[in-house]
């Protein structure tokens, strides 16, 4: 496999213990893995190096709101904001934050979100995200299970404080807003013991006082981030300076090497949340490097208006922002008449035939990139290099179409908060890492383990099996969950839980969730979410939710339809009706349902891995009916109790 060095041998399982396949670490680290950086020790000396190096570069920036308008960005330099945080950290410490206390951050990200961030990493205060969707119930387990004492949040979240008061009252001292503060909202906080300031306020309440940066190693911990979970309450994961650390270090090597190294010229977008790993880790990487970032104004359909004004480089995205583009070209695509559309074709499958055949993306269309996909570069910007999805599986059919019509790099990749989020990358112009996460960056190393019960050999013809990381920048564990850290941290190996497998490449494909496994009434096993991956490449299917269960002998799913194939089809077999309609009419499910039994044919399933029964939803999985988490992975619980009532009516009508 070429992208991959060989460090260990496979072993055949032994007194019950399952078989394991050869360790490997990227081709990129063939030579041992990336040196130390000299003087970067903690997540501050990221920031404090950056200062140093480029003292008067742009930093953080946001539009100017003028007359409810937005307009430019104005930017802090990177000596604004070291002077700020400065401030912030001598004022936390005069309410008595010292080292290892616990710092909140709540509200959408913001100039003032990262200044936070980095007044806890100057001090060694643990910063505990909050996510900004994760809803009331959430919040407040995270706030009292990490006994979080300081408190930021975004201004318009400081009225939802009091509806909390009850359970953290008892460990926050402080609450800082990042804005203003209503009267209302000061007398109802104040009237639970507790202070509450203004930003403003805040930054000069140390201003006669002066305190010591601690110091601060490598193994202190510097967050605890709860993931979102599908199931039970948020776990507390504990990372350290070295695993962040350790991330920039394989990330700086791994784009150097394939020439697509950040400098202190690129530009980011801030969209993700930043109480997510994904987005946490690239923006220190860009702190790392100078770069500038600027802020969105937290309204996703202002987004694409906020990247033509700032005009970034770099975009990352989760898969759901992806289809989202992706549907809207092919939309406009469809209404732009037969000439345009025609021509569209034509470059389409001109500049996809030469990328399948190995020729690189700069050359592969450049005719047609300056007068056909030029126009949806600049949609993003019209200098994105590189495209980099993560938190959750890129549809096949979605990053072939990214890859021709952006004229940029896309890139998949894969992570946990407990490794860290960079774990796995595909490579620019290998195009045969299509529809996989591409090699282990070069910090980690990475094996396959069997799961003889679902039927994958990591020492197989096609290696197959969980995928296990070994590496620093692994999570220290779970916070109060000792229990748990030893379930997943075997011999200083993690046990992600997700199935992969290697490509003749060196790439790996994530092909299914060992967890998600059930058995139907006839005693057959079923890996739901290796089959919501296969089912996930019909055009026609933008999300799949699949169902069984022991006491059914078949399963049944409920779809989320692709719009624009639902419609072109309807039309063109002479069905009427708005897409909710169409959702509804018989004819347009029996077509799936056709298409679905063709699919699973031509994929060679097994007859009860095939769907007898299908709901179509108009209304997409969402965050807002609590059917996914904050990175868009399914949370199979709630979706059965929220269809539940469909789902029964699916299995008493196919019997």
């Amino acid at each position: 496999m070429k992208h991959l060095v060989e460090v260990e041998k496979g072993r055949e399982g032994t007194d019950g213990a399952p078989s394991v396949g050869p360790t490997y670490r990227s081709a990129f680290a063939k030579d041992g893995f990336p040196p130390p950086i000299p003087g970067l020790d903690s997540c501050w000396d990221i920031f404090r190096l950056a200062v140093e190096k480029y003292p008067n570069s742009q930093m953080l920036g946001r539009r100017e709101i003028v007359d409810g308008k937005a307009g430019e960005y104005i930017w802090k330099t990177y000596k604004d904001v070291y002077d700020i945080v400065i401030k912030l950290g001598t004022s936390m410490r005069s309410l008595g934050i010292e080292k290892e206390s616990r710092c909140g951050i709540y509200g959408a990200n913001c100039p003032e979100w990262i200044m936070s961030m980095e007044a806890c990493n100057a001090h060694g205060i643990y910063c505990v995200p909050l996510y900004d969707t994760l809803g009331a119930g959430a919040i407040e387990f995270i706030l009292c299970h990490a006994e979080v004492e300081i408190a930021f949040a975004e201004e318009k979240k400081i009225g939802e404080v009091p509806l909390i008061q009850r359970l953290y009252f008892l460990y926050v001292s402080a609450i800082v807003s990042f804005g203003k503060v209503k009267p209302e909202e000061r007398e109802e906080v104040e009237k639970h013991g507790l202070a509450i300031y203004e930003w403003s306020d805040f930054l000069l309440l140390g201003r006669d006082k002066q305190y010591d940066l601690p110091v601060k190693e490598k193994d202190d911990i510097c967050t605890i981030m709860y993931t979102s979970g599908t199931t039970g309450d948020p776990k507390g994961v504990l990372i350290s300076n070295r695993s962040i650390i350790s991330v920039i270090s394989g990330v700086t090597r791994s784009l150097a090497c394939v020439n697509e190294a950040f400098n202190a010229g690129d530009v980011y977008m801030s969209y993700l949340p930043l109480a997510h790993i994904f987005d946490r880790v690239v923006e220190e990487i860009f702190i790392y490097h100078g770069a500038s970032i600027g802020f969105w104004r937290g309204d996703v359909k202002g987004l694409v208006e906020d990247m033509g004004v700032l005009k970034p480089t770099i975009f990352c995205a989760v898969p759901r922002v992806l289809d989202r583009i992706c549907s809207g070209l092919q939309a406009k695509i469809s209404a732009g008449g037969f000439l345009k559309k025609t021509f569209f074709g034509i470059g389409y499958n001109y500049k996809k035939g030469n990328i399948f055949n190995g020729v690189k993306q700069e050359n592969a269309g450049f005719v047609f990139d300056k007068f056909v996909f030029s126009k949806v570069k600049q949609g993003l910007g019209g200098r994105v290099r590189v495209i980099l999805s993560g938190a959750a599986p890129l549809a096949k059919h979605v990053e072939e179409f990214m890859r021709v019509v952006t004229c940029a790099h896309v890139l998949q990749g894969y992570g946990l908060t407990e490794t860290c989020a960079g774990t796995m990358v595909s490579l620019p112009n290998e195009i045969a890492m299509l529809g996989t996460v591409g090699p282990p960056v070069p910090n980690i190393d990475v094996r396959l383990e069997s799961v003889p019960e679902m039927g994958y050999d990591a020492l197989g013809a096609i290696p197959r099996g969980e995928v296990c990381i070994r590496g620093e920048s692994l999570f220290s564990g779970y916070y109060k969950r000792d229990d748990l850290t030893q379930e997943v941290l075997v011999d200083g190996w993690f046990h992600t839980g997700d199935i992969g497998e290697w490509q003749p490449d060196g790439a790996m494909k994530i092909i299914d969730r060992k967890k998600n496994i059930f058995k139907l009434s006839q005693g057959e096993y079923v890996a739901v979410e290796n089959l919501e991956n296969i089912y996930g490449n019909l055009p026609e299917i933008d999300s799949i939710w699949v169902y069984g269960n022991s006491f059914e002998s078949f399963l049944v799913a409920v779809i989320s339809p692709n719009m624009q194939a639902i419609e072109n089809w309807a039309q063109s077999n002479g069905i009427t009706g708005d897409f909710k309609a169409l959702c509804e009419n018989p004819k347009v499910k029996e077509y799936i349902l056709g298409q679905i039994k063709s699919f699973a044919k031509e994929k060679k399933l097994k007859g009860f891995e095939v769907i007898k029964a299908i709901h179509l939803d108009p209304v997409p999985f969402d965050l807002e009916r609590d059917l996914l988490t904050p990175t868009y992975k399914k949370k199979r619980p709630q979706l059965l109790k929220h269809y539940q009532d469909i789902i029964n009516g699916l299995y008493q009508s196919n019997k």
